[in-house]
């Protein structure tokens, strides 16, 4: 058995992994989709993402382009996926990440419209940040309110809606990615139960790493 030790090697041999076992099981990943799809293979082992992730059309294309520009804003609906956002690739495409389910604000604001934190983040997020990618892990009231803010005439850059559970999750994400369709709103969605914050904090870091040329992760600063 070959041990790796150095960071950047260790990716490496993991997505030389990812790839081999892709095409033992036949599954040819679309060009454009395939290093969302991988990452996210890559942060959780699971290969049901290859099927179960959805991209509207050129979702991924157009969230890169708009990262790439510069200065995009990316709102959690926890501080577990903001954490695990690229702090390097934020600061080479000068974007910011920011999750507002702690402010007091946020919960004052649920408690007097009998909504969730989750919820009420995205309407103050959407508020300041109207073009924002918005990244859902964990929670399918923050899904439903973007949806429901996008047929009011909200145009986030992107929607990732990956929630995991079992209330309320299949059907936000299915509400979403309609909606997304409909109105031409670029939308990453993991369809099914699946889903977590790691995974909504993935998917943005592939589109990170993407815009930033730091696929690699020798480019990240990483040793290897």
């Amino acid at each position: 058995m070959q041990i790796h030790t150095l960071p950047a090697d260790i990716e490496r041999t993991s997505m030389a992994i990812i790839a081999k076992e892709l095409e033992e099981r036949g599954i040819v990943l679309p060009e454009e989709n395939a290093a969302v799809i991988r990452r996210v293979i890559h942060t959780t082992a699971d290969f049901d993402y290859a099927q179960n992730l959805r991209f509207t059309a050129g979702a991924v294309g157009r969230a890169v382009h708009k990262l790439a520009e510069g200065g995009a804003v990316i709102i959690t609906d926890t501080n577990m996926a903001l954490a695990g956002v690229s702090k390097p690739s934020l600061k080479k495409l000068r974007a910011e990440a920011f999750c507002f389910m702690a402010e007091p604000e946020i919960e004052q604001k649920a408690k007097q419209e009998g909504t969730t934190r989750a919820a009420a983040s995205m309407v103050y997020g959407a508020a300041r940040w109207p073009e924002a990618v918005f990244a859902v892990g964990n929670a399918p009231t923050a899904l439903l309110t973007l949806a429901e803010q996008i047929e009011d005439g909200l145009r986030p850059s992107l929607v990732i809606g990956v929630p995991v559970g079992f209330v309320n999750v299949v059907e936000s994400k299915e509400k979403l990615f309609a909606v997304c369709e409909q109105y031409g709103v670029p939308a990453i969605a993991a369809f099914g139960r699946k889903g977590g914050s790691n995974v909504a904090a993935a998917v943005c870091n592939a589109l990170l790493y993407t815009a930033a040329d730091m696929l690699d992760p020798g480019k990240r600063g990483w040793q290897g």
